[in-house]
């Protein structure tokens, strides 16, 4: 359509780093200097580089004297200009549509580009939805069962068999009230102390499947003894006003998963929460000064916080290059309450 030499989709892996996921040449031998699945740095002196800052169609205009190992590979497949243009998914830049050619570019390269890129974006957004629906749905059933399943080890090893060693002892007591009372008091003392402790562990099991604060203190409150109970410095910020139940539970959640994946894994030091309510959404960032690296793919439980957003209208974002630590940043209308 555009009449160049070669053309590469990139998809951006947060890091300032750009994987070549689709790839087309006219001329023999072109996959030797770019191959799918390379992985490319999307620095300032590429294209790919400028529309990742920008958000904006950029262009190379000539390769002859330009630095840098792509440069010094667009030179060896005889490749002169390049033209790039964003692929946006969500609003946020998933990657880019470049293309190079052994003459000048038109002027209306970047035009023509851009609206071609509009149609990919599209389709690259369609394909997403479809993976997340599928993976979402499994991810959904699997967690249910296994929460089913933990809930039941739980009133098994405990309160459960504190009620059962209960009812034997109350037995116990009542047939030692005819012959020997002193023991039968002992017993039942003994009997209340288990009641004691199988309400408490009762009461374990019902503030994680939500929480007394979360219902009678709202959010904030809530999440502060979230914080308190971590063995890591964190920095709260929530709004007063009460909202939604089913918001404040999804972000509860949402925010205490999260900064106990930060304690467990990230090797940080403190995090801080920000949330904010503005135009009937409420909008929140988490961030931590750990390791990073954060892969969803990995069992990390970001595909678990963004299925909690998405159930309730919202979106979920993960930015964690390596040793930079991680940003989790999600929105939730209110609309959908």
């Amino acid at each position: 359509m555009l009449e160049v030499n070669a053309s590469a989709v990139f998809r951006f892996e947060g890091d300032d780093t750009a994987t070549i996921v689709g790839r087309h040449s006219r001329a023999e031998g072109a996959g030797d200097a770019f191959t799918l699945g390379m992985r490319l740095q999307a620095d300032e002196d590429t294209g790919i580089g400028q529309v990742l800052r920008t958000g904006a169609p950029a262009r190379i205009h000539d390769y002859t004297e330009r630095p840098g190992e792509i440069a010094d590979s667009m030179r060896l497949m005889k490749y002169r200009s390049s033209v790039s243009a964003p692929i946006v998914v969500a609003g946020i830049i998933w990657g880019a549509v470049g293309i190079a050619s052994a003459e000048p570019l038109p002027a209306d390269t970047e035009a023509r580009l851009g609206a071609f890129c509009e149609l990919v974006s599209l389709a690259v957004a369609s394909a997403q939805a479809r993976e997340d629906l599928s993976g979402s749905r499994a991810r959904l059933v699997k967690a249910g069962d296994e929460q089913r399943r933990k809930l039941e080890r739980n009133l098994h090893d405990g309160a459960q068999q504190r009620l059962v060693s209960l009812a034997l002892t109350i037995r116990l007591a009542r047939r030692q009230l005819e012959s020997n009372a002193e023991a039968a008091a002992a017993s039942l003392e003994g009997a209340a102390k288990e009641l004691d402790l199988a309400l408490q562990e009762l009461r374990e099991l019902a503030r994680g499947l939500h929480p007394a604060a979360l219902t009678e203190q709202g959010l904030g409150p809530a999440l502060a003894g979230v914080a308190e109970r971590l063995p890591i410095e964190v920095d709260m910020s929530a709004p007063a006003e009460r909202l939604p139940e089913n918001i404040e539970a999804t972000a509860y959640y949402i925010v205490s998963e999260a900064l106990t994946n930060v304690a467990k894994h990230a090797q940080a030091t403190k995090a801080r929460v920000d949330m904010t309510l503005a135009e009937k959404v409420l909008k929140f960032e988490i961030t931590d000064d750990g390791r990073g690296g954060a892969d969803p793919s990995a069992g990390s439980g970001i595909l678990g916080l963004r299925d909690r957003a998405e159930a309730v209208g919202g979106t979920l974002f993960v930015i964690s290059p390596p040793g930079k630590g991680t940003v989790v940043t999600a929105q939730i209308p209110l609309s959908e309450a």
